[in-house]
């Protein structure tokens, strides 16, 4: 076939029409957007701190989008089973999901050659929805009152004592892991089926320290079951206004707080991305939101796409980095 100048700037005109009615479709679908409901994946089970804040925050996201989102938990493996389905999802802003540190760092930290999706390709952040401390603790009868004696009394007695965590490969794990690793002490890993058994048997005496989730031990710091050491927050918490942060302590490795997140398929239109985030920051704005976060141990954050996933990418290098120094396997 002869290629003409006729038939080259034919094709040209062709296919710049066709890019140009695309642009106008995806500008039509997101002028229009949503017109029908959005399923939000939840991918651990429901009553968790997840699914509440998940719940919280999207429902108050839906009277500003003017559709409901509904809120559908896809629990197992360590949250993998919701984010692959949610991976798989068509990117029109029809199907999102959350995001947490074991789901977008934890998992491809410790399953590098098994994980069914890629956390730093296969979404598009749109926004942090929420910020929640961890915190380190220990039963009341451990002999130091302050972190600097808890740190001289494990480094006098290697191998001695034993922190619990929620699981093993957990995000708990992970950060027990970086305090063994930054503070130069030996202490015993304990993984349990969940946070509630570890910090039982941590106000018990069954293990001297815990590494958690500041809502689940809260209740016992409060009650004198438990006696707080550091915190993984950007500053003293006004709850704790005695107990330094890991920063504060000399550790910033281990400041580490976890994070509750929404995602969209990589390959999601911008313009519903930013729509998305932009009723998630009028919802975070919302003071009864913002009550029920801090009952929960937790502080708005409302971000921009570009932060969440530079915030992302940092527990995933975090994460990469304790699980090679400290050579944790799955079972």
């Amino acid at each position: 076939m002869k290629i003409t100048t006729r038939t080259l700037v034919t094709a040209i005109a062709m296919a710049t029409g066709m890019v140009a009615t695309s642009a106008a479709t995806a500008a039509d679908a997101a002028d229009n957007y949503p017109d029908k409901p959005i399923r939000v994946i939840v991918p651990f089970a429901p009553g968790g701190s997840t699914d509440i804040i998940a719940r919280l925050v999207t429902q108050r996201m839906a009277q500003e989008l003017g559709k409901p989102m509904v809120v559908e938990n896809k629990g197992g493996a360590g949250g993998a089973i919701g984010a692959a389905e949610a991976a798989r999802a068509k990117p029109d802003g029809y199907v999102l999901s959350i995001a947490t540190v074991s789901t977008m760092a934890v998992n491809s930290a410790c399953r590098p050659d098994d994980l069914p999706y890629d956390p730093l390709k296969d979404f598009q952040p749109v926004t942090n929805f929420a910020n929640t401390a961890n915190v380190v603790s220990v039963n009341p009868k451990f002999p130091a009152k302050d972190f600097a004696g808890f740190l001289e009394e494990l480094k006098k007695n290697p191998g001695k004592y034993s922190y619990g965590s929620s699981g093993t490969c957990g995000v708990l794990h992970l950060m027990g892991e970086s305090f063994k690793n930054s503070t130069g002490t030996d202490i015993v890993h304990v993984p349990y089926k969940g946070s509630g058994p570890a910090v039982a048997d941590a106000v018990g005496g069954q293990i001297e320290l815990i590494f958690d989730n500041l809502p689940s031990s809260m209740g016992q710091i409060q009650a004198g079951g438990l006696r707080p050491m550091a915190v993984a927050w950007p500053e003293r918490l006004k709850s704790l206004p005695d107990v330094p942060t890991f920063k504060e302590a000399g550790f910033p490795q281990v400041n580490q707080p976890v994070w509750y997140g929404l995602l969209a398929p990589a390959g999601t239109p911008m313009e519903i991305v930013n729509k998305l985030r932009d009723a998630a920051v009028v919802a975070l704005k919302d003071p009864k939101v913002i009550e029920v976060l801090e009952q929960q141990g937790s502080a708005p954050s409302g971000n921009t796409p570009e932060e969440f996933a530079k915030e992302i990418k940092e527990q995933y290098d975090w994460a990469k980095d304790v699980v090679q120094k400290s050579n944790i396997k799955l079972q």
